[in-house]
């Protein structure tokens, strides 16, 4: 995801890849079928609704088209959102709608998700609502064919350099996505989708030690404390603790290392497993008590009050593993994460700004 300002007002929903790719495809049998180039599409959506899109470009020529539609995510910030997403399509004999891989679009190459290795990263709903929408053209029009389907995306292996998609073993483009086909803004279930993902790609391929950072600064940080580690074994939980823990816990992990960085900690030792600044703020008062608790008076105590972010608890308690203070914080979010994760072995560290690493000693 990028960093686009939050809008002001209502915020505007979106649709996904699959719903341009079946729009994509779509337009382009109508074309095949009608010898007209269509201005929209309309796709029927998995949860019942129906969506008119404009078909960005249109070519086509005997027994063969190809046709584009612009991804539109509304107010998420979404990588691909603006991005070109297009099917090509191929008459050919018998009756199947298969599917290929065209520029942009990602090849599995790992184990452990919903598509079989040496396939087309075109999930299984995507795949689904473009068979449904093309088996419905060909009925209408008594067309006897088979359609090979090549989905494309343009720049699709420059957008999937912002994704982690070749760490679970999607190569050289992005993924066709979705399961309702809208984007609801600023929406936790596609990046919970991931944090599940990139879980059992990791135990599909016998990583049985994960490594749970927030984000791309702190797993450079952690990195140096797991020079060994495989790129599947470090795991984003962005505010999603609770739900990453879950999903591990029904799993085959052996070992789990958190990291985590002040702002999130507070919350976490507090036991919110959301950490998200729009769900829960840092509670000072809370904080406040768990210094009287390791022995500071009063007066270095109430100082906390001052303090508008918790990254600022540095400048009141040194940054360093001696400091009971920052021990008294990895304590509580050692115990609200057994909460969830009952049967793996639990290692908490937390992670400075400028790269500085405290273990929890849990003794």
């Amino acid at each position: 995801m990028s960093l686009r300002k939050v809008p002001e007002g209502p915020l505007k929903e979106g649709f996904t890849t699959g719903t341009c790719a079946t729009a994509a495809a779509k337009a382009a049998l109508t074309a095949l079928m009608t010898g007209q180039r269509p201005n929209n599409i309309q796709v029927h959506l998995p949860i019942g609704k129906i969506l008119n899109i404009p078909v960005h470009s249109c070519d086509f020529d005997g027994d063969w088209a190809r046709c584009s539609v612009i991804k539109d995510a509304g107010d998420d910030p979404d990588v691909t959102h603006g991005a070109e997403i297009g099917c090509e399509i191929q008459l050919t004999p018998g009756d199947q709608v298969s599917f290929k891989r065209g520029e942009g679009v990602g090849l599995v190459t790992l184990p452990g998700l919903e598509i079989e290795v040496g396939e087309p990263a075109i999930n299984p709903v995507p795949r689904k609502m473009i068979r449904n929408a093309l088996t419905k053209l060909r009925y209408d029009h008594d067309l006897q064919a088979g359609i090979i389907v090549t989905v494309f995306v343009t720049d699709g292996r420059k957008i999937a350099k912002k994704t982690l998609n070749e760490r679970v073993g999607i190569k050289d483009g992005i993924s066709i996505l979705g399961t309702t086909g809208i984007v609801k803004p600023y929406s936790s279930s596609s990046y919970i989708a991931s944090i599940v993902q990139g879980i059992d790609v990791a135990v599909a391929n016998q990583v049985d030690e994960l490594v749970l950072n927030s984000g791309g600064r702190s797993e450079k940080y952690l990195r140096q404390l797991f020079p060994g580690f495989p790129e599947q074994a470090f795991i984003h939980y962005g505010n999603w603790i609770g739900e990453t823990l879950k999903k591990i816990e029904a799993s085959l992990v052996k070992k789990v290392s958190i990291g985590i960085m002040l702002g999130k900690a507070v919350k976490l030792a507090e036991g919110r497993t959301d950490t998200h600044s729009c769900v829960s703020g840092w509670n000072k008062d809370f904080v406040r008590q768990l210094a009287i608790n390791v022995g500071y008076g009063k007066n270095k105590a109430d100082r906390i009050a001052s303090l508008n972010m918790a990254g600022r608890l540095t400048e009141l308690f040194d940054f360093n593993a001696a400091e009971p203070m920052y021990q008294q914080i990895l304590q509580h979010c050692y115990l609200a994460c057994r909460k969830t994760l009952t049967k793996a072995e639990l290692d908490m560290y937390l992670v400075g700004k400028n790269g500085e690493i405290i273990p929890y000693h849990n003794i």
